[in-house]
């Protein structure tokens, strides 16, 4: 029986799965593993540490992210340039299995001489530029927004390294439609996720729930505005979850009696809540990539309440109820507490997002892609 062999490089270590980016890695290597894909999983480590559940995989290294200032000080792309590694190089220079690269991010190897002859395959998370450009506009730190303006500019330079790909795997059809305009071989592989069947539970929640890595200013900035915007206008139990909230967000918080946080969740207080909320609402200013919450939300939760951004160019938008200003979202929160989330809604719900979803099948297009034999 032929062994198929792939190289993953990790911007990060991916596990544990408890943001949007990293969810995606981890159960898009587990799904390979189970599809029979040999994965030799390579992380760049800066502060997570090694994990022994990821010595699953056949082979696992790590490689330190070198993020001293000096990384700036060049045309590269700065969360390029602090992933370049020799020693990641020379490992892959030991055998001539294929390669994919986990954002553009890790893409440096494209540019190696060494590497040339290799299949080189991308999984794009975003449109990179647009997605910097996004952080700048909304950063209140001067020198912050200029650096993502500056990194925004370096990524638009450096996205035709993209042309050096055997192939593209992107992660929403808006993405898919960018890169095929300028790149062959773009494939649309949607994100993958802990579960692929819906989990949500039938009757009535109590509550309505905010979730996101709270430490990422786009997060900390949508939790601020719907707490200012639509949870001081509702006479509701309203809670704001996530990782590592800063001490702004506990102050705010605390000036509001219907409003709790919970921070830091582990993996299963994060579901429960969850299953257990009426309305799971999520909001972002970023119509880039996927947001894998609104997977997360759909689901484990009853009700999705988004606004137009978050499900632009995810075919979502059918299963959601999206609302784009606070009056409307009050409004749909009111009337949705009335309701009860019903078997069908769930039948529903599973039917269309396992057309899209279903991590088995999406692991079998890149298996495809790759021309792996069976």
């Amino acid at each position: 029986m032929t062994e198929n062999h792939l190289h993953i490089i990790a911007f990060d270590v991916p596990y544990p799965a408890n943001y949007g980016g990293v969810i995606d890695v981890f159960y898009r290597v587990k799904a390979l593993s189970e599809a029979g894909v040999k994965v030799h999983l390579h992380c760049f480590e800066y502060g997570r540490g090694e994990q022994e559940i990821l010595n699953r995989c056949h082979e696992v290294k790590y490689y330190k992210r070198d993020t001293s200032f000096v990384k700036q000080l060049s045309l590269t792309p700065f969360i390029v340039n602090s992933r370049k590694s020799e020693a990641l190089v020379l490992d892959l220079l030991k055998d001539d299995y294929p390669i994919l690269c986990e954002g553009l991010h890790t893409t440096a190897i494209l540019l190696d001489k060494r590497l040339r002859n290799r299949k080189v395959f991308v999984r794009a998370h975003n449109v990179e530029h647009d997605y910097y450009n996004g952080l700048a506009e909304v950063e209140r730190c001067g020198w912050k927004r200029l650096f993502y303006h500056v990194e925004a500019w370096k990524l638009r330079r450096y996205e035709p390294v993209l042309k050096n790909a055997a192939g593209i795997f992107a992660i929403s059809q808006k993405d898919a439609d960018y890169f095929t305009q300028y790149y062959n071989n773009v494939t649309l592989v949607p994100g993958f996720s802990a579960i692929d069947s819906v989990c949500s539970e039938t009757g009535r929640g109590e509550y309505v729930l905010y979730h996101g890595n709270l430490s990422v200013r786009e997060n900390e900035d949508a939790a601020k505005w719907l707490i200012e915007n639509v949870f001081a206008e509702l006479d509701l139990h309203c809670i704001v979850s996530g990782l590592n909230p800063s001490d702004k967000l506990k102050k705010l918080v605390d000036t509001y009696t219907n409003v709790t946080l919970m921070a830091n969740p582990d993996d299963a207080e994060m579901i429960d809540l969850l299953r257990q909320a009426q309305v799971n609402i999520l909001v972002t200013n970023q119509p880039t990539g996927l947001k894998l919450k609104l997977l997360n939300a759909l689901y484990n939760g009853r009700f999705c309440l988004v606004n137009s951004d978050m499900v632009k160019g995810t075919s979502l938008d059918t299963l959601c109820v999206v609302a784009d200003e606070p009056k409307q979202m009050i409004a749909e929160i009111k009337r949705l507490m009335e309701e009860d989330f019903t078997e069908d809604d769930i039948e529903k719900r599973d039917a269309q997002m396992r057309q899209l979803y279903d991590n088995e099948a999406n692991a079998l297009k890149i298996v495809e892609a790759l021309s792996f034999k069976p």
